[in-house]
């Protein structure tokens, strides 16, 4: 008899540690979801020559999924540090928004040197709502959010051709105009696309650094939304 409750006293605990943790993720989920609710209505901030080049890649997606029935996207900046690991972040919350199925869109991200994903693109993304682990690595540390559809994503940096990233078939977005330049080749590459923006690393140590992390964060998931809105739902 006592080995029985001593039993159930486990289970109830267990439930409850679970019980806890499914309206802790339910909450995360609609802070983000209202996050991108607020980005949605944005997009009439996208200049018209921007929301071109967006459509390039919506495209890509839509051609991807339907000769493929996945489609790939590989974010490429220098150092994989902040904008290349913000894209990577929101094309992935984007797709998922609206309905894109796990299975069939993967993103991915990485850079022409090999740093550590900047502290500071951490920090915006936790101050967004998500909920970000570190590994304590002290050199360069592997952080882990859950996506909208409960899916661990890893953020760390890496070479575009690291051995985590797709080898062919996928689309190099490149987010900075130093890697666009300097990285005029990537094997594998399908399709090749310059969508710039500018490097939140210049408020580094200033008083606007987390405004301007933060806002930069509002641009990459603002336009990333932009392109998958105009995809219907893969069933």
């Amino acid at each position: 008899m006592l080995i029985l409750s001593i039993l159930m006293k486990n289970l109830l605990f267990f439930l409850l540690l679970v019980l806890v943790g499914t309206i802790r993720m339910n909450a995360e989920e609609n802070v983000i979801r209202d996050y991108c609710n607020d980005r949605i209505t944005e997009f009439d901030k996208i200049p018209q020559e921007r929301k071109l080049i967006l459509q390039e890649i919506r495209s890509f997606v839509a051609q991807s999924m339907v000769q493929k029935d996945k489609c790939q996207l590989l974010f490429v900046c220098t150092h994989n540090s902040r904008r290349s690991q913000l894209a990577q972040v929101w094309a992935k919350i984007a797709s998922e928004y609206y309905g894109v199925k796990q299975e069939l869109l993967q993103t991915y991200s990485g850079g022409t040197e090999v740093t550590a994903c900047n502290e500071r693109t951490i920090k915006a993304l936790s101050r967004v709502g998500f909920s970000v682990v570190s590994d304590g690595s002290a050199t360069n540390p592997q952080y882990t959010l859950n996506t909208l559809n409960n899916t661990p994503l890893q953020l760390f940096s890496k070479k575009y051709n690291s051995e985590s990233n797709p080898i062919k078939g996928f689309a190099a977005v490149m987010v900075c105009s130093q890697a666009d330049e300097t990285c005029p080749f990537i094997s594998g590459c399908e399709k090749r696309i310059s969508l710039g923006y500018v490097d939140p690393k210049r408020s580094d140590g200033t008083a606007d650094e987390a405004a301007t992390y933060d806002e930069t964060s509002k641009e990459i998931a603002r336009e990333m939304l932009y392109v998958f809105s105009g995809l219907a739902p893969q069933n």
